[in-house]
């Protein structure tokens, strides 16, 4: 028959030209099913029933690049190859490159999906508000509950790769609490005293953020305490459970009224309960030995600041021998000197003899210890009454030795004290050291002995 060229050559032109007027879907095989499915993600359906090749694709947030064997034109002819890409944002979900098969389809469906980034953490005492969820370019911004500070980025985006950009934020309390102290406190100390008691309302501290408080730290003396005088200062620390501390502070101020010191009159001593100077406070002045008492015994600070009663002094003690009664020489000497009376029949008693020597060495301590030596010497009507260089009438001593029931013809003594009583009494010879130390055992002798010992008046005994 020859060859198909031949054959070819030898067929009528109409023949030919029906042939070069087939349709194309008769020189390939039939287009098959997209693989793209009409859904929420977008892909194109669109059908195309007079063309034999596969159905054109359309991806929805992507690009399609595609490569027909013939080249050209046919986009969509079996054994196209196209590779799809997803636009930022969006990740592919099925086969990067699909190839239209000789059953009309595509080898795979494909879908590109909006990128999502994990879901973020809620922050403890706090939280976020995100613009589109947690899909690619959303905005998520933290917030913090109140008495919170915000530590990190305060706003995230939802990037690319699927991360957040920057590290999730927290909520820290830097806040410290809050507490008022009282207001500055001034107080007057009380009559005849240095202190004052002072009392506030604790003050209470409050958190701003969880109202918790783990401790409250008091600085200085607490409420109720007697403040002495001066500028005390108080400090109340408190802690929240973040370790934050507030401080509050406050003054306390004693204020102590005051008259002024007084001095110890010369010849004599002075003392004073409290400070000596405060209001309420009371000095008592004596004077030593030899010395009587003028002015006020005793002066007190008053509310006016200023002391009552006049200024005491101490002068050489004149004792009146001219009085009537022995009572009445008594009293001269209430409450300021004690008595050590010797009586003796005769002068020239052996024992008042030795005993008057031993006084005259010991008058020294005589005088501080507000002794006042009587001397009784004979018997009425020559009897001789004799207080230092003073002599007495016959009467006046006869008297004397009657009152204190005194024996007329043989040699004593006797201790009278300041406020008239018989003390002590003595037949023979007694040592200066015992009368001392029998007199150094009176209510206040101690007291008396410090405070001479203080001004320097001291002697050996």
């Amino acid at each position: 028959m020859g060859s198909p060229a031949l054959r070819a050559a030898l067929l009528p032109p109409l023949l030919l030209l029906l042939l070069l007027r087939l349709p194309a879907s008769r020189a390939f095989p039939g287009s098959g099913d997209s693989p793209l499915e009409d859904d929420e993600v977008g892909y194109s359906h669109a059908r195309y029933k007079d063309t034999p090749w596969c159905s054109p694709i359309k991806v929805k947030y992507g690009d399609v690049y595609c490569r027909a064997p013939q080249g050209g034109y046919y986009k969509t002819a079996l054994g196209t190859r196209c590779d799809i890409r997803c636009r930022k944002g969006y990740e592919l979900h099925g086969s990067s490159q699909l190839v239209c098969q000789s059953n009309k389809r595509w080898s795979d469906k494909v879908i590109c999906k909006q990128k999502r980034c994990p879901t973020l953490a809620m922050p403890a005492n706090g939280g976020f508000k995100c613009v589109d969820g947690a899909y690619f370019n959303s905005r998520c911004e933290y917030y913090c509950s109140p008495g919170y500070t915000l530590k990190g980025e305060r706003t995230v985006t939802c990037m690319d790769n699927k991360a957040w950009s920057g590290r999730p934020a927290s909520c820290v309390d830097m806040e410290p609490p809050r507490i008022k102290c009282p207001s500055v406190k001034e107080r007057i100390a009380e009559p005849n005293k240095l202190t004052v008691r002072v009392s506030w309302e604790t003050p209470e501290g409050r958190d701003t953020a969880d109202g918790i408080l783990t401790d409250v730290i008091l600085k200085g003396l607490p409420p109720g305490s007697n403040f002495p005088e001066g500028d005390h200062k108080i400090q109340y620390t408190v802690y929240d459970r973040a370790e934050n501390k507030g401080i509050c502070k406050f003054r306390v101020k004693v204020r102590v009224r005051r008259c002024g010191k007084l001095n110890a009159p010369e010849n004599g001593y002075m003392k004073c309960s409290s400070d000596g100077d405060n209001y309420g406070a009371t000095c008592e002045f004596s004077c030593i030995g030899g010395y009587e008492l003028q002015g006020s015994p005793a002066r007190v600070c008053q509310s006016n600041l200023a002391w009552s009663g006049t200024e005491p002094s101490c002068a050489a003690m004149n004792v009146n021998v001219g009085v009537r009664t022995a009572a009445a020489l008594l009293d001269q000497f209430y409450e300021k000197r004690r008595l050590l009376i010797v009586s003796t029949p005769t002068a020239r008693n052996l024992l008042y003899r030795l005993q008057l020597g031993m006084l005259q060495q010991a008058q020294c301590g005589l005088d501080l210890r507000h002794i006042t030596v009587v001397e009784l010497v004979g018997v009425f009507p020559t009897l001789i009454g004799r207080i230092g260089a003073k002599i007495m009438p016959p009467a006046l001593a006869l008297q004397l030795r009657l009152l204190l029931r005194i024996p007329l013809y043989s040699f004593s003594m006797v201790l009278v004290d300041k406020h008239g009583m018989d003390k002590e009494r003595y037949v023979s010879l007694v040592m200066p050291v015992a009368l001392f130390n029998l007199i150094d055992t009176f209510p206040l002798r101690k007291e008396e002995m410090v405070l001479q010992a203080e001004m320097g008046q001291t002697c050996n005994t």
